[in-house]
């Protein structure tokens, strides 16, 4: 018998082994054969974290290989599918975790309540394929679930449900979908008493109010056009039915590189040709459009096409935004201790595995397949509940309690309202207030308002927002201070630690700080009576500024300085060479009366005109500059005198160098026009491309000085949002 056994074991292994080499060199149809013929080969843990065969195949995208293998299962289909790994992952969950809709329908459509089935971490396949994104496997599974799949594995330890972790991950296709299927998940809460509407307040760049575009990329983002997400009809045949037809290519294995260079080839020069678009999408700047496969490829031009991309993902967080404001009413009840909730058993982290069925249908079976229900007592100790049970149906009604410190943190926890005003999305500011006008008396833990937290955190479009309301804010909005004294100016007279505005170099970040402050003095100041001026540490808005400003003041200086230094050197040549120029007369004068011998000539006057602009520009240059390096570098130099002389003097600058490279053209233009003729024109651009690059090099310094003078209002960066 035991030899038997042995005889047994070392097939099994040998089998096991056999299915491992052929899997990892790709020979599948060996491994589908054998997986058919050996009833073992089913059951072989295959790799050290326990995968069977079909976990491999599943995870190495085989999905033809993955409907024989299932087909061949039968009556034993669901004691193997409900094969774990040693995450307790089933195929299923692979499949899942992958996005795959066609594999995850192969398994599911076989053993629906798989779709509820729980792994380690408390996660059912439906679960992670919204963790990851998959809009089509969410979908497919949603509908092929039997049972509530928000019963079982619908939330991550922390609290978090699909629609939470579908917007963190910044799947807003998804997020749209799931809201409408599942519109009671948009005020379910975590453990941080966070909200999915919480979550999205916390995601500026999806917005269109947080995006900063150019003149060129403005125009094509208003010219272009772009569809709303489609809410996918609750019709499972009509949708499952996508995914019952091969998910293989027509060409055979070996054409996929020339398939896929032609399809990028084609997808160029045909834009937007539907035949074309047949690859399936993927995660696209932060929002899956699966339902609508393609339509973010093959747009032409690259840059066109990133910012078709950028609308349709302000579109399609505006729309999640505005079911979840819809849906939400956080203003509609008073904070209470105690809530009625209703869970069932299947929900805590010792009831995991699959669902099986009961009379009832409760609980959830473990990883040996029977049947257990968690205990109460288990589940009121993990989550800090005190209460009764009165089980008169299939589900428990429960009075819960939360501890002092969970509901202190539920007390703290910022609104929405406030969290969008903080990182200045326009759009949710206006929704909410719209929809909830009490939402404006919303105060932070540190006492502070929408208007303050506008403020405090630059937030340039939302401030005006607040400012210019066709209903105008009560005047108490304006004269709330925090619980440190501080009112608006204060705030605003503010530095933080990181750099808020969108313009490179301290200066200009200094000139636009006195701008921004000068912003909020002339909106508010005329709420504020005197004796708002101190806060509670005695300082007024003034001296706050200054402290908090000091090293911006000194790296400014410091930028300024060596600016100047280097821009007065080249001046200072430039004008040497001018002055040389101008003293030297071409083609020398004639003996008898004095005059130029060339001055007939055209290129003579230019020649003059030339050298006599470079003498005068870059003196001025010189001047201007000087006068930066002699500047006393006070505060209030920043806002326009220090700005203005710079950018004098680099005007000066630039028009200088021009001058003198057409003074020298004119000049030598007498040396080549018998000689080169028409060749001379080439050779003197060719001649002057080491001085352009340097005036080139400094254009953009020199524009965004002109940006940061002409514009009013600072504009907001967003960049520390999206690191």
């Amino acid at each position: 018998m035991e030899i038997c056994n042995a005889t047994t074991e070392r097939e099994a292994a040998f089998l096991s082994q056999d299915l491992f080499d052929k899997a990892m060199r790709g020979q599948w149809t060996e491994v589908v054969e054998i997986y058919k013929g050996h009833e073992k080969s089913r059951v072989a843990a295959l790799t050290a974290s326990r995968d069977t065969a079909l976990h491999l195949a599943v995870s190495g995208g085989r999905a033809k290989e993955v409907e024989q293998m299932v087909g061949s299962l039968g009556e034993k289909v669901s004691e193997i599918l409900r094969l774990k790994n040693d995450k307790g992952n089933t195929a299923l969950h692979t499949a899942a975790e992958l996005g795959d809709a066609y594999m995850c329908k192969r398994i599911a459509s076989k053993v629906p309540d798989l779709i509820t089935n729980c792994n380690e971490q408390n996660a059912t396949p439906l679960f992670l394929a919204a963790l990851f994104g998959h809009q089509e496997a969410f979908l497919c599974l949603h509908f092929l679930c039997e049972g509530n799949p928000l019963d079982a594995g619908s939330r991550k330890p922390n609290g978090d449900t699909f629609l939470h972790v579908a917007l963190q991950g910044e799947f807003f296709g998804l997020a749209f979908q799931i809201v409408r299927i599942y519109p009671e998940l948009a005020k379910d809460r975590n453990e941080d008493g966070f909200t999915p509407l919480h979550i999205l307040a916390t995601k500026p760049n999806a917005f269109k109010s947080s995006c900063r575009l150019g003149l060129f990329d403005r125009i094509i983002y208003w010219c272009i056009t772009v569809k709303e997400v489609k809410e996918i009809k609750n019709d499972p045949e009509a949708y499952l039915k996508r995914f019952d037809g091969s998910k293989e290519p027509w060409y055979p294995e070996n054409y996929g590189t020339c398939a896929h260079f032609f399809h990028m080839l084609f997808g160029v020069v045909f834009y937007g040709l539907p035949s074309l678009q047949n690859i399936r999408s993927t995660k696209v700047s932060g929002f899956q459009a699966d339902e609508e496969k393609g339509r973010n490829n093959n747009h032409g031009f690259h840059r066109i096409k990133k910012i078709i991309i950028k609308k349709e993902r302000h579109t399609v967080a505006l729309q999640v935004m505005n079911e979840l404001v819809k849906t939400a009413s956080p203003y509609k009840f008073s904070e209470r201790e105690t809530t009625d909730i209703h869970f069932d058993p299947r929900i805590t982290g010792e009831a995991q595995g699959v669902e099986a069925e009961t009379d009832k249908k409760k609980g959830c079976s473990n990883k040996e397949g029977t049947v257990t229900v968690a205990p109460m007592e288990s589940f009121l100790k993990e989550y800090r509940i005190i209460g009764s049970v009165d089980s008169k149906s299939s589900k428990y009604s429960v009075k819960m309690a939360f501890e002092k410190n969970v509901i202190l943190k539920q007390k703290e926890t910022e609104t929405p309202f406030l969290i969008a005003a903080k990182m200045g999305i326009t759009e949710m500011v206006e929704s909410i207030l719209d929809k909830f006008p009490v939402s404006i008396q919303d105060l932070d833990a540190d006492g502070k308002n929408v208007l303050l937290l506008a403020v405090e955190n630059r937030q340039t479009h939302t401030f005006q927002f607040l400012i210019n309301r066709e209903t105008p804010l009560h005047e108490s909005i304006f004269r709330k201070w925090d619980h440190q004294g501080n009112n608006a100016l204060h705030l605003a007279a503010k530095y933080g630690e990181y750099r808020p505005w969108l313009i490179p170099g301290s200066a200009l970040q200094m000139q636009w700080e006195l701008k921004w402050y000068k912003v909020v003095k002339r909106s508010i100041s005329k709420h504020l009576p005197i004796h708002y001026k101190y806060n509670k540490k005695n300082q007024t808005p003034k001296q706050i500024f200054t402290e908090t400003h000091k090293l911006l003041v000194k790296d400014g200086s410091a930028w300024l300085t060596k600016t100047s230094e280097s821009c007065s050197l080249v001046a200072a040549l430039i004008a040497t060479v001018a002055f040389a120029t101008s003293a030297t007369i071409p083609g020398g004068v004639k003996e008898t009366s004095g005059t130029p011998v060339l001055e007939d000539e055209p290129a003579f006057s230019v020649f003059c005109i030339a050298s006599l602009i470079a003498l005068c520009f870059s003196v001025t240059a010189l001047v201007f500059f000087l006068a930066i390096l002699t500047s006393r570098f006070e505060e209030k130099d920043f806002a326009c005198k220090l700005p203005w002389r710079l950018i004098i003097g680099l005007t000066a600058l630039f028009t200088s160098i021009t001058a003198i490279l057409v003074s020298f053209c004119a000049g030598h233009f007498f040396e080549l026009k018998d000689r080169l003729k028409f060749a001379a024109l080439p050779i003197y651009i060719v001649t002057c491309l080491p001085v352009s690059f340097f005036a080139l090099a400094q254009l953009p310094l020199y524009f965004d000085l002109l940006r940061a003078i002409i514009k009013d209002i600072p504009q907001r960066s967003y960049k520390e949002f999206t690191q």
